[in-house]
């Protein structure tokens, strides 16, 4: 607890012992309600004067102002135990507000400790500790076991093992070594390591994720605006309403005492604090539980939209594939599959396209620089390049229909690569970006939560994208696309009535992110285009978070349904009792305090896992 939080309890103990001695002391009359108004203003003191404040700068109705008038006019009226009680009991849920509020801000603050507090710069063969902002683009940055990663980078020496479980909530440690991509935020476990800066701070990867959970509280969801606009036209209401049972039935009836005991209770029970409270704790622990298994939502209104989500749309490289093209088959025609592979290994060898990586990777033996004479890219085609001594054409089957050799497709979709010496054709080899192992799970796991339909939307070749939605259990597929098309394709998505979330990972998706009901983004690898543009992120690139993160959604929304749901009925049903007279002050307690406080602990559900 804080420090004001166990003050607060202290003077809960505190006044609800003199209480406890108010009611055991044989004193009648002033003595007695002196006796009551001691644990009252012990307990209440900030109340009344927050009250005070309010009505002096105009803002009357609100929780605080219900309280002070039920228990000065429960103090006139003589009932000063209940007067005492109320706002004892209303401290009571008070502090309940602050412990639950303070356990889901903890997540939060966990995400917070991700901040690095220095960088260690080279700088003229000198170490040099600086804040991390000081760090210029370019630099290099010494980083020893147990030190944050302060700034993204590439790892120029050493190897080490990441925890990156505060960034994506992935608990096994990440392997890097030079020419691996380390992010901000990431702990050193293992080796030294020497990473040259790619980015300032205030472009870093930790610098992004702090802003998108700072600002998320300013996004407010449409059922959390429709509470505030309901408490203000609310409040005011009920206590007119108070007034007219205070002052007119006693015109006709009499017995004013017993009118505006009513009244009094009426008030009590009326405040909407479990409304006020409830909903948005719900919705900071929903975010704040998300962000713990590394599943970044920017507000409220974008958790909520996410729980009603029927369709969900991907892009293909990078969201459901890794990026990482690997060799699938190799068919010679004359030559063996090794020969074949060497030939387009060496003529490939100067290149750092993906495809070409892929063939040099899938080779794995030594490649002679002498073996490769001049080379020559021959644009939208391929390469004409030199190899022991003789002219090689690698590429697709425009180049071979140009240089004119007899080549076919392949039976196999992908990316094919044709080989041919001078006019006489080799063969070719079948190149495919691999699938993320969770991706078919992800895509059944949306099924079984009832997403009506999942769609491709992919620039890749109408073969190879048919291929990838087959093996993954896709509903639908657009191949081929432009990133403008992308967005003409959500557009029609939208019209056709669909709630619809777009999952992409490239800076071409960021307009289709953006245009999209929910633009979820693949954080740890994403684009700077895409990250900003989206509303979910994933920090860790599984697709399998997108089903994790609907749940959370879902169950964070219904928890705020139960809430209101709850708060309304039993409100209302002691309102009337109290009205008509049935209600005494200790139910109107219980409709107030006791509401908030099960609100309160329903709420805080949001926090805990999903299964």
């Amino acid at each position: 607890m804080t420090r004001k939080q166990k003050k607060t309890l202290l003077r809960i103990v505190l006044a609800a012992l003199l209480l406890v001695a108010a009611a055991l002391l044989p004193a009648e009359g002033l003595w007695k309600a002196l006796a009551f108004a001691v644990p009252w203003l012990v307990i209440g003191y900030d109340v009344l004067w927050d009250a005070v404040r309010g009505i002096a700068h105009g803002q009357v109705f609100d929780e605080k102002f219900l309280m002070a008038v039920a228990t000065i006019g429960a103090f006139a009226v003589g009932e000063y135990p209940e007067a005492a009680a109320v706002m004892l009991f209303y401290q009571i849920g008070e502090w309940f507000q602050s412990i639950a509020v303070g356990r889901s801000r903890k997540s939060i603050a966990a995400l917070m400790d991700i901040r690095p507090e220095f960088a260690v710069v080279l700088r003229d063969g000198q170490e040099e500790e600086v804040d991390p902002e000081e760090v210029s683009v370019g630099e290099t940055i010494l980083i020893r076991p147990g030190d944050r990663i302060p700034l993204d980078g590439t790892v120029l020496e050493g190897q080490s093992s990441l925890n990156t479980a505060a960034l994506t909530g992935e608990s096994l440690p990440v392997d890097v070594a030079p020419g691996d991509r380390v992010v901000s935020g990431s702990i050193n476990m293992t080796g030294v390591l020497q990473v040259r800066a790619e980015s300032a701070y205030e472009d870093s990867t930790v610098a992004r994720i702090l802003e998108l959970v700072e600002n998320s509280a300013e996004k407010k969801a449409r059922v959390e605006s429709f509470i505030t606009r309901f408490a203000r036209w609310y409040t005011p209401c009920v206590v007119i309403g108070a007034l007219l049972l205070a002052l007119l039935p006693p015109l006709f009836v009499g017995n004013w005492g017993e009118w505006i005991h009513r009244a009094l209770i009426f008030l009590v029970v009326s405040c909407p604090c479990a409304l006020v409270v409830s909903v948005p704790l719900s919705f900071f622990g929903g975010i704040g539980g998300a962000s713990r298994v590394g599943i970044l939502i920017k507000g409220a209104n974008d958790l909520e939209t996410l729980a009603k989500v029927d369709t969900v749309a991907f892009d293909k490289t990078g969201t459901l594939t890794r990026g990482v093209f690997q060799v699938d088959a190799v068919h010679p025609k004359e030559l063996t599959a090794d020969a074949l592979l060497d030939i387009a290994a060496a003529a490939e060898s100067r290149s750092n396209h993906p495809v070409a990586e892929s063939i040099v990777a899938a080779h794995g033996g030594h490649i002679d620089p002498a073996r490769l004479g001049a080379v020559r890219e021959l644009a939208g085609m391929g390469l004409e390049a030199e190899v022991d001594g003789e002219i090689f054409y690698v590429g697709n089957g425009k180049l071979m229909a140009q240089v004119g050799a007899d080549w076919h497709e392949c039976h196999l979709p992908g990316t094919v690569v044709h080989i041919a010496r001078g006019r006489e054709y080799l063969g070719h080899i079948v190149i495919n970006d691999q699938l993320k192992p969770d991706a078919r799970e992800a895509i059944a796991a949306l099924k079984r939560l009832g997403v009506k339909q999942s769609v491709l939307l992919t620039g890749d070749r109408q073969k190879v994208a048919e291929a990838v939605a087959k093996e993954l259990g896709v509903d639908d597929l657009r191949a081929e696309l432009l990133p403008g098309q992308k967005v003409e394709e959500v557009e029609r998505l939208l019209q056709s009535g669909a709630k619809l979330a777009f999952v992409g990972d490239g800076i071409n998706d960021a307009p289709v992110l953006a245009r999209a009901d929910v633009g979820i983004a693949m954080g740890a690898m994403g684009s700077d285009a895409a990250i900003e543009s989206a509303d979910v992120v994933l920090m860790d690139d599984k697709p399998s978070r997108l089903p994790l993160a609907v749940k959370i959604a879902r169950k964070t929304m219904r928890i705020v349904r139960e809430n209101i749901g709850f708060a309304l009925a039993v409100k209302f049903v002691i309102l009337a009792l109290g009205a008509l007279g049935i209600a005494d002050m200790w139910l109107a307690v219980f409709g107030d305090v006791g509401v908030l406080i099960l609100a309160i602990l329903n709420a805080m559900r949001c926090m805990l896992p999903v299964e």
